[in-house]
């Protein structure tokens, strides 16, 4: 009788059918003619053969029976004698092809039956062997050890029961070869992938596969489930995303771009090289079972960011954590297709661009977000000094942050308008787009935000009483923005076409500047200053154009320059506008004022001390410090003017 909880095969049992049934033609499992003829008093070759196999193989399974003694019951085979677990593998699979040869001769052999209990005790063996090889190797068996030692195409495929018998040295052999040029402890890995195939196969093609792949689902299953929750990311509901603060939120996000890259390298891929190895005789096996110790754990990795782009309070500071993601699963995505490619972890792969599509939805929202917030910013406070606006630092600051995305970003918003053209002046635009060759989308994008910064400083400038200083603050901001989109992947997507144009205005609002602040300066010099002037005219034109000059450096010497390039520029231009028709003058009326009483105040600077004060302009006032140094580290935040 077979043993509670073990299989039966039923077609093996005389009870399957009575004894008219199987012997008739129409009826009997087995009614192929027999290849042998049966004498009544001296068994054929074939029968002496099927009763020594059956002989021998219930000497080695009796040996093991764990139900019949103590040392079977606690003892592993195949830790204990591996040349002998080999061995009643090689029995038990003899077994089972005596019995398919013996059941088409007579199938109600009293000898089937008793093959059939045997074989039923060595299933109840080798499921305990299987059970403890998984459970006591989960170390030499974690998914990263795999993965690291084996490759799905290195590892062979052949079936270790293609044939009748199995080659003793086989397995051996495999694991000295591979010994030779790998550690001992994966080399030890190897023996026990060897060893937990050998025993699935023989289940396998014995009809015991329900057993085999519960005992491997159970114990694989929760390894994977085990390191899902291990790497910090679980099961989260819409109402739970929704309540919860962002800066938790954004830690469990971290954990989440961690986890993907570990659960992809490692975790997902060594199972699957394990499920190919142990299950290589067939690829249903392979697949029903890599699906089911998977797909749980898999669906709630990537069905995160579709909950987060969901159901998380936007505001465009996210947006960066909601591009990280959507460039970790596009990144990704060969490995997810190549891990989860049977058609039945399509869910999977599904549930992976189904996140992807609302996190580009997300994104698209936050950067509609950011643009409208940027349009509608309208604070009427100037800078002092005509400096550098916190506006363009941190609205600089954010787009240069997107550009990092740029690869991304274009995926995102291919699908996205690109601005009217109509909206955009070329003076500001600077993009070489037509019909014939059109611009990238994304370049046309970045181009338009930065065009709405530009109009927004435009209007800013409008609120500085002194022109001169208008011109002053739209040359250094603009400057700012130009070594910005220079230092950063701005450069790539605008070009150099759209920096020379910038450029070439940043020149003209400078030289505006300079003609507005210092013309009453420079025109209160002669343009000939000859010798025929009476002393009388040297006087009020020294007198005129120490008056200006110092109206003018006393206004300007409160206006700041951040950039070192545009400063010194400037300083240069100006003093070379002035210096030279000064000097001009001075060095041929100096003497004669000189002979006056009261002459130092007539002539109050030499050529040298002009070069001085000039040399001293555009570092603001000495309390403002380190205004007169703009360079700030890109920041994921938006900034408060536009809040």
């Amino acid at each position: 009788m077979p043993r509670k909880g073990m299989k039966t095969l039923n077609w093996f049992s005389p009870k399957h059918s009575s004894a008219s049934d199987m012997n008739s033609p129409s009826t009997s499992p087995f009614s192929s003619p027999s290849r042998f003829a049966f004498s009544p008093s001296r068994p054929s070759f074939s029968e002496a053969v099927i009763d020594r196999t059956i002989e021998m193989a219930e000497q080695m399974i009796t040996k093991w029976d764990p139900d019949t003694t103590t040392f079977a019951k606690v003892t592993s085979l195949f830790y204990e004698n591996r040349k002998e677990a080999k061995d009643f593998i090689k029995y038990v699979n003899n077994l089972h092809k005596a019995m398919h040869f013996h059941a088409s001769e007579n199938s109600r052999s009293d000898k089937l039956v008793r093959a059939q209990s045997l074989m039923q005790i060595a299933m109840k063996r080798l499921q305990k062997e299987f059970y403890q090889i998984l459970s006591i190797n989960r170390a030499l068996l974690d998914p990263e050890s795999i993965s690291t030692v084996s490759s799905r195409t290195s590892i062979s495929t052949r079936s270790s029961t293609s044939e009748f018998n199995i080659e003793d040295d086989d397995i051996d052999n495999r694991v000295a070869i591979a010994g030779e040029s790998i550690s001992e402890v994966e080399d030890i890995s190897n023996v026990v992938m060897a060893d937990l195939r050998l025993i699935a196969e023989c289940m396998i093609s014995s009809g015991y596969t329900k057993e085999c792949l519960q005992i491997y689902k159970v114990i694989r299953k929760s390894i994977i489930d085990e390191g899902i929750y291990r790497l910090g990311v679980e099961k989260l509901s819409s109402s739970q995303v929704h309540k919860m603060d962002w800066e938790v939120m954004d830690l469990k996000i971290n954990d989440w771009l961690n986890a993907v890259n570990v659960a992809m390298k490692t975790l997902f891929d060594g199972e699957r090289i394990l499920c190919d190895h142990v299950f290589a005789s067939s690829d249903a096996i392979r697949e029903s079972c890599f699906t089911e110790i998977s797909k749980d754990g898999a669906m709630i990795l990537f069905s995160f960011p579709e909950i987060v782009a969901k159901n998380s309070k936007k505001s465009p500071e996210k947006v960066f954590r909601m591009l990280d993601m959507y460039t970790s699963i596009v990144e990704h995505w060969t490995e997810i297709e190549t891990t989860f490619s049977f058609d039945s972890e399509s869910a999977i792969r599904s549930q992976a661009m189904t996140s992807l599509v609302k996190l580009g939805e997300s994104i698209r929202m936050a950067l509609a977000e950011f643009e409208t917030a940027l349009q509608k910013e309208s604070s009427k406070t100037t800078v002092a000094g005509g400096g550098i606006h916190p506006l363009t630092i941190d609205a600089m600051n954010y787009i240069i942050l997107l550009a990092d995305y740029s690869y991304v970003l274009s995926d995102i918003l291919g699908e996205s308008p690109p601005p009217a053209k109509s909206s955009l002046p070329e003076s500001y635009f600077g993009m070489a787009d037509s019909d014939e060759s059109p611009a990238p989308v994304i370049s046309l994008r970045f181009a338009w935000l930065i065009l709405i910064l530009l109009c927004k400083l435009d209007g800013k400038a409008k609120h500085y009483k002194d022109a001169s200083l208008a011109y002053l603050f739209l040359a250094n901001n603009l400057r700012y923005i130009v070594v910005k989109v220079r230092s950063s992947n701005l450069k790539y997507l605008l070009g150099e076409n759209w920096i020379s144009k910038q450029e070439g205005k940043i020149k003209k609002f400078a030289s505006n500047y300079e003609q507005l602040g210092w013309s009453h300066v420079i025109q209160s010099l002669p343009r000939e200053p000859n010798s025929s002037i009476s002393p009388q005219q040297v006087k009020e034109i020294f007198k005129r154009f120490n008056s200006s000059f110092e109206q003018v450096h006393q206004k300007q010497s409160l206006y700041v320059v951040p950039n070192s390039k545009l400063r010194d520029c400037l300083k240069v231009s100006i003093a070379r506008k002035i210096l030279p028709m000064y000097r001009e003058f001075y060095n041929i009326h100096r003497d004669t004022i000189a002979k006056e009483r009261h002459s130092s105040h007539v002539i109050k600077y030499s050529p040298e001390d002009l070069a001085h004060y000039l040399s001293d302009l555009f570092f603001g006032p000495i309390e403002s410090g380190s205004s007169s140094s703009v360079e700030s580290s890109p920041s994921r935040t938006i900034p408060s003017q536009l809040q």
